[in-house]
């Protein structure tokens, strides 16, 4: 929530009027904070997650819900496949720290435009190669991970560029409304935990219309 106060700017701060009623959907949602907070805030919310690649098979958001007496619909959905979405439409996406984690993230972004009218998307991105020899921060292209180079973790797979990011929202259909970085924005690599950079952005699509 602190990089979403800096990142938004202008109307785009009234973050809870961009959805103008329709649902929010939070992907990727680990146990459910986010879920619940915008819950709190008056929104409805739909949750979903994969219990394959969740640390805790989402035992976690489900005991939320039932400690909460929240309302927020929970589903399973593997976006590594060909997936379907529980609505057709929703106000909001959020779509934090996941995108690395998709083999195929050219197919959910361009999926997700057809639904969703809003996007907050965060990532990791890189500047140099793990060896900092290449500097490729201004072409647009991604690094594909090693099964186990980066945090010994199997399910992480592409780190883009700031400019391959953008490239890859821009053919999926979406327009980069708000874009900032922080971390290691000099010096960042896809694999070093020193190094490490996240990209912040608020997308709006070009398919959907409210």
């Amino acid at each position: 929530l602190t990089h979403l106060s800096e990142l938004l700017t202008g109307e785009h701060r009234k973050l809870l009027a961009l959805t103008e009623g329709y649902p929010l959907l939070d992907i990727g949602c680990a146990d459910g904070d986010l879920a619940y907070f915008f819950e709190d805030l008056g929104l409805q919310v739909q949750a979903i997650d994969h219990p394959a690649t969740n640390y805790n098979n989402m035992d976690g958001v489900r005991a939320l819900k039932t400690a909460l007496k929240s309302s927020i619909e929970i589903r399973d959905v593997d976006l590594d496949r060909q997936f379907v979405l529980p609505r057709q439409t929703y106000g909001l996406a959020l779509l934090f720290g996941t995108l690395y984690h998709l083999k195929n993230p050219f197919y959910v972004l361009e999926a997700l435009a057809t639904r969703a009218k809003y996007c907050v998307l965060s990532t990791r991105v890189a500047q140099f190669t793990p060896d900092h020899k290449t500097n490729f921060r201004d072409s647009p292209v991604a690094y594909l991970l090693g099964e186990l180079e980066l945090n010994q973790d199997y399910t992480n797979y592409w780190i883009f560029s700031e400019m391959g990011l953008r490239r890859l929202v821009e053919r999926t259909g979406w327009r980069v409304c708000d874009f900032a970085t922080t971390g290691a924005r000099g010096d960042s690599d896809p694999v070093g935990a020193k190094n490490d950079e996240r990209a912040f952005c608020l997308l709006e699509s070009r398919m959907v219309d409210l």
